[in-house]
């Protein structure tokens, strides 16, 4: 489906019904990320309608020479939600840079939100100013990677601490349609230029105060794990996981352990505010 936004045309995907969850992608790829990691959950968890869309400039949605920053991005993603959900409250997950989108929201609209997710979150947007831990692998299928384009196989190799056969099929499912479809103008402009909020969008006036989940890779050498647990006073419903042997792609590394997080989760948010009542309102 198509939602037109700014004279933007906004790609999404909507699945199940009930409670909405807004997914919000990581930076250069789409929304086949989130639909990998998060469809198996709700495969036997009914109650939610989950929404899936591409950031301008990435998978199906073009961007335009006007539009240069996180902020406009921000912008963007909120009259989304009041087209596509008018009047209604919802979850929020978001991976890497999907998640430090997902803090703008928790900073702007905070009453709109019953729960957030956050995977991998980008919380320093400069990438020097990261307190980073040194690369680590753990598993390295020199098979599997001696068949991958080079160019991938590089991006394939920094992401992941796990390097087997079944990484690189979900990387395959997950991360290439987005690696494919990216304006690369357009990444490299905001990249340069617009990639930080021109705000502090961890300084809140309140401890957001819903169910919360925050995970992060022990290894993650992209956005590491220390820069997330100095968010932590911020969510003060928040459960805060930091995964051993888990590098940027936690969601596919630490799988099982993530669905059980992450389930854990939605019991809290249904414990908050339960499923009858949300759809009801």
């Amino acid at each position: 489906m198509i939602c037109e936004i700014e004279g933007l045309e906004i790609y999404y995907e909507i699945c199940g019904e009930g409670r909405p969850v807004l997914m919000i992608h990581g930076y250069g790829i789409d929304h086949s990320v989130m639909v990998g990691c998060m469809e198996p959950i709700f495969k036997d968890r009914a109650g939610y309608r989950r929404i899936y869309f591409d950031l301008p400039g990435m998978g199906k949605s073009r961007a335009a020479v006007w539009l240069k920053s996180s902020d406009q991005l921000l912008d963007i993603i909120i009259k989304f939600c009041r087209k596509v959900l008018p009047g209604s409250t919802f979850l929020v997950a978001g991976e890497s840079y999907g998640g430090y989108l997902a803090r703008g929201l928790v900073f702007r609209e905070p009453q709109l939100l019953d729960g957030v997710l956050l995977i991998c979150p980008v919380v320093v947007p400069e990438r020097q100013k990261r307190h980073l831990p040194p690369r680590k692998v753990f598993t390295r299928d020199e098979q599997t990677l001696e068949g991958i384009e080079p160019g991938v196989r590089k991006f394939f190799e920094r992401m992941l601490v796990l390097q087997d056969e079944r990484r690189w099929k979900r990387f395959q499912q997950d991360i290439l349609p987005g690696m494919m479809h990216k304006d690369v103008d357009f990444t490299r402009r905001l990249m340069a230029d617009g990639y930080a909020f021109s705000f502090d969008v961890d300084r809140l006036a309140h401890p957001f105060e819903k169910p919360s989940l925050v995970l992060a890779g022990r290894q993650d050498a992209t956005v590491g794990f220390k820069d997330a647990l100095g968010i932590i006073d911020d969510y003060s419903r928040g459960t805060f996981a930091v995964l051993d042997r888990a590098g940027h792609g936690l969601e596919v590394e630490q799988e099982c352990l993530f669905n059980s997080l992450v389930s854990e989760w939605l019991d809290r948010v249904e414990e908050f505010v339960p499923l009858q009542q949300a759809n009801e309102e």
